[in-house]
């Protein structure tokens, strides 16, 4: 006989609560395999394709496209006997943990879930553990719409999750509808209705609005620094370096073979001025722990690059980036990029960060006043090299010049350390000589 499986949205790293389900790979009556991936999430740190934990058929698919799902919440099911060649199970189901899959762990994780009306008592929270970890053999039913919850506190009328979509698409609050389907439930005509008024033609053309939810990366990344913007002080210096030396500098070595077809961005030379710098003023590199009232000073140097996406601002990590030659640290930078331009980046890769550089010059800008990264005392940001005129030996001549700016948590560093660490960065930049001294 069938035998059915729910797989539970796993925590894919750091004690998520919840994701968006981005694509789905497989559709119900599919055959899957152990470690095929079935299905890209979104969490609040990155994108990441989740493989399937069972062999068999897909059975239905319980969360649409666009749905933020709490950890723990099954999300497929999947026919793990479609032959009916296994015993049959007679009694109680004997708990079976998802088997560690390729990508990541499967951790005993308690889900957040809401109250839904009808629900349940709670359960204990060793049997809520063991629900997000395990699944259980069950008899399909047919779909239960149930009612969402809204702002104010109430529960709008049913809806079918593709009706919901359109209602989210074309910014229509169900809540204001009343369903003309069975039992009151709202229908793909009941939404397109409440749209039709806001079509007709009036006198007076009006502009459009178009709002989009808060959620997954871009939630995290504002709620982080609005954490870092007002509890760590901040104080940003600013210094305009000729870094002339160091173009004629890059210009020779993409010449030479040792950095034949490697990019070697002036993005490089900054970060590797920047790790040569913290070895004489490590307080940038430093952590302030507030639960242990201790400062952290770190021998190593994990350097967060800020990257721009498609999803949002993240900042992947070069690990141990003070150990790297400069060709090193070219590539580490260059396969970093590419991964988070291509949504690729894993939460693992975006942790325990040291001190992180951003790159503003890439849009043309000069300089700005950067957010510290939550966890870390110091981000520099690098400003957009230009032709200027400038002083050199008592004669005004043009020059390729830049702003550096950066920003520190004045609890774990003072104003004569950040001002020599910012100070070292510029002077190795402006001549890269002066790296032979350190």
């Amino acid at each position: 006989m069938p035998q059915f499986k729910h797989f539970p949205l796993p925590d894919v790293g750091e004690g998520l609560v919840e994701a968006e389900i981005l694509t789905w790979h497989v559709k119900p009556g599919d055959t899957v395999t152990v470690n095929q991936i079935i299905v890209e999430i979104e969490t609040a740190k990155a994108a990441v394709e989740l493989p399937c934990p069972f062999a068999g058929v897909v059975t239905e698919l319980l969360a649409e496209p666009g749905k933020t799902v709490d950890v723990g919440t099954p999300i497929i099911v999947i026919d793990v006997d479609p032959n009916g060649e296994a015993a049959p199970v007679n009694g109680s189901v004997e708990p079976e943990r998802v088997p560690n899959l390729v990508g990541y762990g499967v951790k005993a994780v308690t889900a957040k879930r809401r109250a839904r009306v009808g629900a349940p008592a709670a359960v204990p929270a060793s049997a809520a553990v063991s629900a997000a970890v395990a699944p259980v053999t069950v008899v399909p039913t047919p779909p239960v719409l149930e009612p969402e919850p809204v702002a104010a506190g109430g529960y709008v009328p049913l809806a079918k999750p593709p009706v919901r979509k359109l209602a989210k698409d074309l910014g229509i609050d169900l809540a204001g509808l009343a369903g003309s389907g069975p039992g009151g439930v709202i229908t793909r005509e009941d939404v397109e209705q409440a749209v039709a008024p806001a079509a007709a033609p009036v006198a007076v053309a009006s502009r459009g609005e178009r709002r989009v939810p808060i959620k997954g990366v871009r939630k995290a990344t504002a709620q982080a620094m609005v954490e870092s913007a007002f509890k760590a002080p901040h104080v940003t210096e600013f210094l305009t370096v000729d870094v002339t030396p160091m173009m004629e500098l890059r210009a020779k070595l993409k010449d030479s073979a040792e950095f034949r077809g490697v990019k070697l961005t002036p993005l490089v030379f900054a970060a590797k001025a920047m790790c040569l710098a913290v070895r004489r003023t490590p307080d940038v590199n430093a952590t302030w722990d507030e639960a242990a009232n201790e400062i952290v000073y770190k021998d190593y140097v994990h350097l967060g690059v800020a990257a721009a996406t498609p999803r949002g601002l993240v900042v992947p990590k070069v690990r141990d980036a003070d150990q790297l030659s400069l060709r090193g640290l070219a590539e580490a930078l260059e396969q970093l990029t590419v991964t988070a331009r291509d949504g690729k980046t894993t939460p693992a890769d975006m942790l325990n960060g040291t001190i992180t550089i951003t790159n503003v010059g890439v849009f043309g800008v000069d300089t700005g006043t950067p957010i510290i990264n939550p966890g870390e005392s110091a981000i520099l940001a690098f400003g957009a090299i230009r032709d200027m005129p400038w002083v050199v030996d008592g004669q005004v001549v043009p020059r390729k010049v830049c702003q550096l700016a950066l920003s520190f948590d004045h609890r774990v560093v003072d104003g004569q350390q950040g001002s020599q660490y910012l100070a070292d960065v510029g002077a190795l930049l402006a001549d890269p000589a002066v790296a032979i001294t350190y």
